[in-house]
């Protein structure tokens, strides 16, 4: 079975909902304590033992890639002062097993558009992740479990499609992508039978809401080849995933033991500061 290894993070995205913050600066760097959000989510890779990303990005984005580069003059001048803390910090930033590659989406067509952007950096029949970087995803105190990391050992497993989700109050599933399945125990899974999108409380097949954590087959990039669009007429990964559902493959919802910071909104974006920060021993 092949290993997974690689994971896609959508970064091509406008950031409206951080505006004004994200006007001049791409809104995965806007920092998340004392780090950019991008390079939390790259350390949630790494350590669910997937060492190459592929950042799908457009005009406007470099700082991103810039800030997983080396920067020499930097590096000289912390070395000749002797600053090697900070030195070990910027190391930590692109460890020496990482590796990061990025793809244009030349135009905006959605998420699945700008996951298949990146389907010929897979080899053939690779599974992949993909992270999507406005949420989150941390550990609970006390616990290191990494939650993307026990979905890559279920694919593992069972070569069954990953979907992260968390339960969300009945009267809130308005909001999400709903996922038809049982419900499974925290850090299990359940084999899906659809996801309805932002159904109406009374309609609503579960409280299990999909987080934006996959594991998926390469077979997905195929079917992502052809999709014809949907909801906003965009090519959606959602419509993708249903139709190997049809295929008869098996898609199952992981449901998380960790929390989630939805940081693509200023409320989410303060609280995931505050409520980190404090838990790092800073004073806020």
């Amino acid at each position: 079975m092949t290993q997974v290894r690689k994971a896609i993070i959508p970064v091509a995205g406008f950031g409206t909902r951080l505006l004004p913050i994200s006007k001049a600066i791409p809104k995965e760097m806007v920092p998340v304590v004392d780090r950019p959000l991008i390079q939390h989510v790259v350390e949630e890779a790494l350590a669910a033992g997937i060492n190459e990303i592929i950042l799908v990005t457009r005009a406007g984005k470099s700082a991103i890639e810039d800030h997983f580069d080396a920067h020499f003059e930097l590096e000289h001048s912390l070395a000749s002062k002797g600053k090697n803390a900070l030195l070990e910090t910027l190391s930590a930033i692109s460890p020496k097993k990482l590796k990061v590659t990025s793809v244009r989406q030349p135009n905006a067509k959605g998420l699945g558009h700008a996951i298949y952007c990146a389907s010929h950096l897979l080899d053939k029949e690779e599974p992949f992740a993909v992270i999507l970087p406005d949420v989150l995803v941390k550990p609970q105190v006390g616990n290191s479990a990494c939650d993307l990391g026990s979905m890559v050992e279920r694919w593992e497993k069972t070569e069954a499609a990953q979907i992260m989700v968390e339960a969300v109050p009945q009267e809130d599933v308005y909001r999400y992508g709903i996922v038809d399945c049982d419900e499974p125990a925290a850090g299990e899974s359940a084999d899906m039978r659809g996801v309805v999108e932002k159904p109406k409380p009374e309609d609503a097949p579960s409280r299990l809401s999909v987080i934006g954590r996959y594991v998926l087959p390469y077979r997905i990039m195929e079917l992502l080849r052809d999709q014809p669009p949907g909801a906003g007429n965009e090519i959606q990964l959602t419509d993708a995933i249903d139709r190997l559902m049809q295929e008869g493959k098996t898609v199952q919802a992981f449901r998380m033991h960790g929390r989630t910071f939805d940081c693509g909104h200023i409320e989410g974006w303060l609280q995931a500061n505050t409520t980190l920060a404090r838990e790092a021993g800073y004073d806020v």
